[in-house]
């Protein structure tokens, strides 16, 4: 058994591609895709074609740049759904991060054009950014019966509300948290590598901590709220969050598990600690902005994060120009 094989005894396995090819190679149970990944997927001889007959859409009668962007993604959506046996997360433009009702209609279209193929709500996720706005909108869908994926999260202020929004699934960035403090800190080693020194090396990463920590207190409110660690650097970081409800993992690091033997996993750190929040997190919009400020490493993620995925929605729209 390899490692990958002994992860999947424990967590669910989520390929973080839009290449239906590698997704099929590896198997997975969930698939997430985002609009980098989906840019760099329909630069691949594969999917050109349907780029090319999406944009042959362009000045057809009802046609718009955004219906012929929310096809193309549903389009990848529909055939990863034929080679996987769960989800497929799909994310609306980030450009509206701070727009309620833009998001939820964006939302409920992606969703319409999902159900007309014959895919019913529960095959796919909407993913949508954890700011203010985006959760808000989160907590409507899943009130219409939309489900939702809380991407670009950073935060236990973030992930407070999400739950309490109600919303199925939440995606912790792991890596990127490891890249701000290391960038920002002295405190931990350079990773140039795919793995960590070692895993006692894991259990350190702020990225780890907090994916650890907001789990834990899921579990200890009874939020059923499913938690995603994503954005992976190593597999050292992937093996650490063994018992997390679902990891969302590049093929790269997918490939590198396979080739890994399977070691014992700890799966101790899903027990309480001593400095896990004890009581509920309950935020007005006035505190949960308040505590999103203070917190310096969420804001600079959160916004580059926005920035980084609203730069490749652009370069989409300029291919279906």
């Amino acid at each position: 058994m390899n490692a990958l094989e002994g992860l999947s005894r424990y967590t669910t396995v989520v390929a973080d591609t839009g290449d239906v090819g590698l997704i099929a190679r590896y198997q997975p149970q969930d698939a997430t895709t985002n609009p980098s990944l989906i840019l760099k997927a329909v630069g691949l001889d594969s999917y050109k074609d349907w780029l090319l007959e999406m944009k042959a859409r362009s000045g057809a009668q009802g046609s718009t740049l955004e219906g012929r962007v929310d096809a193309l993604l549903v389009r990848f959506g529909q055939a990863i759904l034929k080679v996987i046996p769960g989800r497929v997360s799909t994310e609306i433009d980030a450009r509206l991060s701070f727009d309620v009702e833009a998001s939820f209609a964006r939302a409920v279209g992606i969703a319409e054009r999902y159900n007309r193929l014959g895919i019913h709500n529960d095959r796919f996720l909407i993913k949508i950014a954890s700011t203010w706005e985006g959760i808000e909108a989160a907590r409507r869908l899943e009130r219409e019966g939309i489900h939702c994926n809380l991407t670009l999260l950073f935060s236990m202020a973030q992930a407070a509300v999400c739950a309490d929004a109600g919303v199925r699934l939440i995606s912790p960035f792991v890596g990127r948290i490891y890249d701000w403090y290391q960038k920002n800190s002295d405190q931990l080693p350079n990773q140039n590598s795919d793995q960590l020194p070692n895993q006692a090396s894991a259990d350190l990463d702020p990225g780890v901590a907090s994916v650890r920590r907001i789990y834990r207190y899921f579990r200890r409110h009874g939020y059923h709220t499913e938690v995603m660690g994503a954005s992976f650097r190593n597999t050292s970081q992937i093996l650490a969050l063994a018992g997390c409800d679902l990891l969302t993992i590049s093929p790269d690091l997918l490939g590198a598990l396979q080739q890994m033997p399977a070691d014992a996993l700890n799966l101790d750190w899903r027990k309480p600690q001593q400095d896990d929040p004890s009581e509920k997190l309950c935020l007005s919009e006035s505190q949960f902005r308040w505590a999103f400020n203070e917190d310096q490493m969420a804001s600079d993620k959160l916004a580059e994060g926005i920035r980084s995925f609203a730069a490749d929605s652009r370069k989409l729209d300029a291919l279906l120009s």
